[in-house]
């Protein structure tokens, strides 16, 4: 059925539960992404996840800064292993822009980071987490447009019940990009892990490389500890289960290191708005809408250019647990999104012009590896 719409061009990425190719609509001439999922009733984390993927794609359609789904197909409604969704075709990933041998500017930076926190500010107006945001996850093109992908690992809640004496389990987040009150087994996170990771990202911008690199979640710790310091005995009382509090202050008193002294080329205002994604504290953290009014973003800051959703997004879905019912879901979700599709002008992509006077230049050899739902990455 995709051959008679689509003609391939080449493979963009693979991984153990899908691949994305790019292709040519043969009705329009419009260059697309397909990504195809499979294998999604080989487990109920995947089905669930791939349930997931196409409720918050289909919730979060038509803004600028989150990757926008042109069509989804089944091939057979009743016996169907595999979904393909035909996306937008973007160039590249920040990641692999990070790591190439283009230089990157201020403008770039804060161009970059605004896109980020204005469709970061439309997906938390729908009180949604994306809880994986990672350069990885952020997809560009040359005209350094910016979209947020990959919400398999998105949630509007907590369950309070899981790990109340312990460490966070590996179940979110890339480790780099994950807020500390995660890894403290904090029952009750917010959107500030959202804002941590956007940190994350403007710190690997800044400095070309991860600012926190740990081995694994304990040592992801002990680096974020090493850099801003160890935190106030009446922070760490707010946050996460005894035991881990108990770990923290078992350890020697570490004294913060400047930004300035990590990225000595970077401006003053970067180096604020850095300081105040990068609170150890989540209720210290800055919110997505104070980010937006920072100073360093004034040159795009347009508050009636940054919308927010008309609705919360509907996670009761989460308690379905059989596949059966799964099932049905996903195939009710694409016939609706097909219903929507077809009241949509442009595809439902808003009009509004967001333009930079600079671009990424000699990236032909950028078309990468993107859309992590189709990586060997699971929760626990």
């Amino acid at each position: 059925m995709m051959e008679q719409k689509y003609r391939y061009i080449r493979e963009l990425g693979k991984g153990a539960y899908g691949l994305v190719r790019s292709a040519k609509c043969l009705a329009t001439g419009e260059e697309v992404a397909i990504k195809k999922v499979t294998k999604i009733f080989d487990k109920k984390l995947l089905a669930k996840r791939a349930l997931r993927e196409l409720k918050l794609l289909r919730h979060f359609n038509g803004h600028e800064n989150v990757i926008s789904v042109y069509d989804m197909e089944l091939m057979d409604p009743t016996k169907f292993q595999e979904i393909y969704l035909v996306q937008e075709l973007m160039e590249a990933d920040l990641h692999q822009i990070i790591r190439s041998k283009q230089t990157l500017t201020n403008a770039h930076y804060q161009y970059f980071v605004y896109q980020i926190c204005r469709g970061l500010k439309y997906i938390h107006s729908a009180n949604v987490l994306h809880r994986d945001l990672k350069p990885g996850n952020l997809l560009v093109n040359r005209d350094c447009e910016l979209k947020i992908c990959d919400f398999g690992l998105a949630r509007g809640f907590v369950d309070a019940t899981k790990n109340e004496t312990g460490f966070m389990t590996e179940y979110v987040a890339t480790r780099y990009y994950r807020a500390p009150e995660i890894m403290l087994s904090n029952q009750s996170y917010t959107k500030a892990i959202d804002l941590w990771s956007v940190g994350c990202i403007f710190a690997e911008l800044l400095g070309g490389k991860p600012l926190f690199k740990g081995r694994d979640y304990v040592d992801q710790l002990n680096q974020i500890l090493g850099i801003l310091g160890t935190p106030d005995d009446a922070v760490l009382e707010g946050m996460g289960s005894e035991r881990a509090r108990n770990y923290i202050r078992s350890l020697p008193k570490m004294a913060r290191i400047p930004f300035a002294q990590l990225f000595p080329k970077a401006t003053p205002l970067a180096l604020d708005l850095l300081d105040k994604f990068l609170k150890f504290d989540p209720k210290q953290r800055i919110t997505v809408e104070e980010a937006l009014a920072h100073p360093y973003l004034k040159a795009y800051h347009n508050p009636s250019n940054e919308p927010v959703h008309s609705q919360e997004f509907d996670f009761s879905f989460e308690t379905v647990e059989e596949m059966a019912d799964i099932r049905q879901l996903i195939v009710m979700e694409v016939d609706s999104f097909k219903s929507e599709l077809s009241n949509y002008s442009g595809q439902g992509r808003l009009k509004i012009p967001l333009r930079c006077s600079f671009g990424l230049v000699g990236n032909e050899g950028l078309h990468v590896q993107y859309y992590d739902v189709i990586a060997n990455t699971e929760e626990e």
